[in-house]
């Protein structure tokens, strides 16, 4: 039985324990009283009607409707982001990049793993209260070399934002458990937020013709505070500890088998990993709060494990230091404001391997990044910044890199917004070093990956302004990019760089309707062409959709949600040759249809049920890796 199941009473209990009365304000976390920070440096909140930036904001509201246990899902209704999912391994694409070009943030805290540079998004359970921005395009002048893609922040509301206690358990298909417990409020100056979540599942095969279950645990605490302690100088923290095991399958190393190179049955492989975060931070304003300052130290360590029965067959360790800066100067006249911004990030990573098969040494790597923003706002019409970021890294040459972009918002509510930038990405200790011995061996020559693009947009309201449609062209050019190589005699994989540009382009598309306080209807649709030496990059369908109808009762007191999730046909790769000359294949097309309700039962409860895959499809994300079919959860829910 998986271990975690027990913690759900636990979880329950602890919440009671911190039961306060005062009423959560679900309304007033929702999409009318958003506040975006992710594109900007300058601590200021943009408006979305007038950010220049491509960027997708997810309220509490859909979290809540849509019944998002795992953020991955939800992100899939996001234009430009692929996903793809192992039993290990959750990985993001924006705009056809790879993997670790996305900086993924919680609560403003770096969190990818500093061996991999990336984060594994299937680990992180959604909180009901939370806000998810996605900001895509090069953003490696503002945040630096993991933000050559995109970011995306997950932001925890403050209890001041949203006060009060909340908890949900459910279980269902594959004898899952999954509950959550939040408490927010505030205490003189001081606001607070408690968060804690588990998952339990025996899990499913996930290999072609397997029978072997894939269980998982995971579970995750987290704690974000904040003090005024003057009228000008504020004070934060925020800390996190999550921890995730389970059960994966490896591939077949018999050459004389059929099923050399697809996934099998491997009984007693097993993984286990850790990872704890924290942020300390403080603001000052002078000058009427015309010029600012920002001070912040956060680390990130994150411990991996992976074993075959009860031998460990494989583990890292990797460490994240960083401090920052921030000083904004504000000249505000009646319609305009002017910021000017300095920042400036000193981050040492760290990373040691813990398999005694391959090196032991400890291996770092050191940046400085110093960053200048210009940022205008005339009114509620218009926005323009400029920003260049330059880095001084100890391993590798130093780079320069810069963003440009407006917006402006017509009377007839149209917004048309343009953005040019540059980005980088260096490589990760992996790729340097490689992590397990003679089967990846890594490449300390490797030079990082510089990429250029640009994006045009035009949005339309309608429907007196509860309606808005988008649509935006972007294109992208990755120079040096780091590929996987087989060469012989030993085919031994080894990254590279490639010596031709990787190009991207494409369309992404998006809709929001929001009708007489009981309907709520949200799509998105990416046309995707991602080429690599001339090739179809694998991973990255041409076509991908997502259509999200919310229906509920005055008050609130039932609802319904029908999500649709296309994912069009997309390249892999196989490694089913004997002489591991990876195959080129095709992966079918497929939809994923969920249908939510709730109802409420009593005051502040209410009763919530989902079935997940209506379709029953069964499809492969990933080359042999078989998802999970239909499956069916109920639970309740408390607001109080």
């Amino acid at each position: 039985m998986p271990k975690y199941r027990s913690f759900t009473a636990q979880l329950l209990s602890c919440a009671a324990l911190f039961y306060c009365p005062s009423a959560y304000a679900e309304e007033d976390a929702g999409a009318d009283n958003l506040i975006v920070v992710t594109g900007t440096r300058s601590g200021d909140a943009i408006s979305p009607d007038i950010d220049a930036g491509s960027l997708t904001v997810i309220d509490s509201d859909q979290i809540v409707n849509r019944q998002v246990r795992q953020v991955s899902d939800i992100l899939r209704d996001v234009p430009g982001i692929a996903v793809s999912n192992t039993a290990g391994q959750t990985q993001l694409r924006l705009r056809g990049g790879e993997a670790n070009h996305t900086l993924f943030l919680i609560d403003g805290i770096e969190v990818s793993d500093p061996f991999f540079g990336e984060f594994d998004v299937g680990t992180l359970v959604a909180d009901d209260i939370a806000q998810i921005e996605v900001l895509r395009g090069e953003q490696s002048a503002l945040y630096g070399s993991d933000a050559i893609g995109g970011v995306i922040h997950y932001r925890t509301l403050t209890g001041a934002d949203a006060p009060g206690l909340s908890a949900r358990v459910e279980g269902g298909s594959f004898n899952s458990v999954n509950a959550a417990a939040r408490l927010g409020g505030t205490s003189g100056a001081f606001d607070y937020a408690i968060t804690s979540s588990m998952t339990s599942t025996d899990g499913q095969p996930n290999a072609r013709g397997g029978t072997r279950d894939l269980g998982s645990d995971s579970a995750a605490m987290a704690f974000v505070g904040n003090l005024d302690a003057t009228d000008n100088l504020r004070f934060g923290v925020v800390a996190r500890y999550s921890e995730n095991s389970g059960d994966f399958n490896g591939s077949e190393s018999d050459p004389t088998s059929p099923l050399f190179g697809q996934i099998i049955d491997s009984p007693g492989r097993r993984f286990e990993n850790i990872g704890a975060y924290g942020l300390v931070k403080a603001e000052l304003d002078l000058m009427d709060g015309r010029w600012t300052h920002r001070a912040s130290a956060q680390f990130a360590n994150s411990k991996r494990r992976s074993y075959s029965a009860a031998s460990q067959t494989g583990g890292s360790v990797g460490k994240r230091l960083k401090g920052s800066y921030e000083t904004t100067l504000k000249f505000i006249g009646d319609a305009m404001e002017h910021r000017l911004t300095f920042a400036a990030d000193l981050e040492r990573e760290t990373f040691r391997n813990t398999d005694q098969s391959a090196f032991t040494g400890e291996r770092k790597n050191e940046n400085l990044g110093i960053v200048g923003l210009y940022e205008l706002e005339v009114g509620s019409r218009a926005s323009f910044s400029a920003a260049i970021r330059y880095d001084d890294n100890d391993r590798f040459a130093n780079v320069t890199t810069y963003r440009l972009q407006g917006a402006y918002l017509l009377p007839s509510g149209t917004k048309l917004q343009a953005a040019y930038g540059t980005g980088v990405k260096n490589p990760g200790f992996f790729e340097l070093f490689g992590y397990y011995d003679g089967q990846f061996i890594g490449n300390p020559d490797l030079l990082p990956e510089k990429s250029e693009g640009w994006e045009a947009g035009i949005t339309q309201r309608f429907l007196n302004g509860d309606g808005e449609i988008g649509l935006t062209y972007f294109e992208s050019h990755l120079k040096d990019e780091i590929f996987t190589t087989y060469p012989p005699p030993t085919f031994t994989a080894t990254p590279a760089n490639r010596a031709s540009l990787s190009k991207r382009n494409g369309v992404e598309s998006w809709l929001e309707i929001a009708l007489d306080d009981s309907w709520r209807i949200n799509g998105s649709y990416t046309y995707l062409r991602a080429r690599e030496n001339g090739v179809q990059e694998v991973r990255r369908p041409k076509h991908i959709g997502s259509l999200a109808i919310d229906w509920h009762l005055p008050n609130d007191k039932a609802g319904l949600t029908l999500v649709g999730r296309y994912n069009g046909s997309q390249h892999d790769v196989a490694y089913t040759d004997p002489s591991y000359i990876p195959l080129d294949v095709r992966l079918d097309d497929y939809l994923l249809v969920n249908l939510n309700g709730r109802v409420e039962i009593a005051a502040n409860l209410e009763l919530f049920g989902r079935v997940e895959n209506i379709l029953g499809e069964r499809y492969e994300q990933v080359f042999s890796y078989v998802s999970a079919g239909r499956a069916v959860y109920a639970g309740v829910r408390g607001n109080f």
